[in-house]
């Protein structure tokens, strides 16, 4: 009777085992995977060309917020993305090559196509410095959910711009996949990158 009962149970259960089972070897859902990030935009580099999103399809793009006069952090992140790059270079070239790193500023009141070229020449030759008018800087903060706030001026006239520490990794159509774990090191930035970049 005993065996009888587990038999019938088995025979209900098995077929959810290989519901569960099928399910396995699913690919991974990338974290941000449906989340409203990113959009049309049109921005100015540092040569004074426009640049819309769509100069970057068919290349995974690691977006990052900041600004120049930054005196810490947006410097160190920069470091940090130039770091994985080259570390890419040497581990998974072929995906190193599929990748843009784009610097937005936050500050366009400052940083002109100038400023954001001197600034990103310092960290890696791949990376795409942006600027715009306030307005357009303004959208693309918007559609990448991205907090950016300049503070009281200092007794010497400047300011520093309070903004979200982001870098997103979009897909190759302009989708997003994952926020970087910026604040760790450059090793942890190429562990995502390696993982995500097919």
């Amino acid at each position: 009777m005993a065996v009888d009962t587990m038999s019938r149970i088995f025979q209900g259960v098995a077929p959810l085992l290989l519901i569960v089972s099928g399910c396995s070897g699913a690919s991974e859902e990338p974290p941000l995977a449906g989340a409203r990030i990113g959009g049309p935009f049109a921005l100015t580099d540092p040569a004074g060309k426009t640049v819309r999103d769509g100069d970057f399809a068919g290349k995974y793009r690691i977006v990052y917020f900041g600004y120049t006069y930054c005196p810490d952090i947006c410097p160190t992140d920069m470091l940090k993305i130039g770091q994985a790059m080259k570390a890419l270079d040497k581990q998974a070239p072929a995906k190193a090559a599929k990748i843009v790193p784009i610097f937005i500023t936050v500050d366009p009141e400052r940083d002109t196509p100038q400023v954001v070229g001197e600034f990103v020449r310092n960290f890696d030759d791949r990376v795409v410095g942006l600027t715009g008018t306030p307005a357009a800087i303004a959208a693309v903060e918007k559609q990448y959910a991205v907090y950016a706030k300049k503070e009281a001026p200092g007794p010497g006239g400047g300011y520093l711009v309070g903004h979200s520490q982001i870098a997103y990794l979009m897909d190759p159509e302009g989708k997003p996949i994952t926020s970087l774990p910026i604040e760790k090191d450059a090793a942890a930035l190429v562990a995502q990158l390696d993982h995500w970049v097919k």
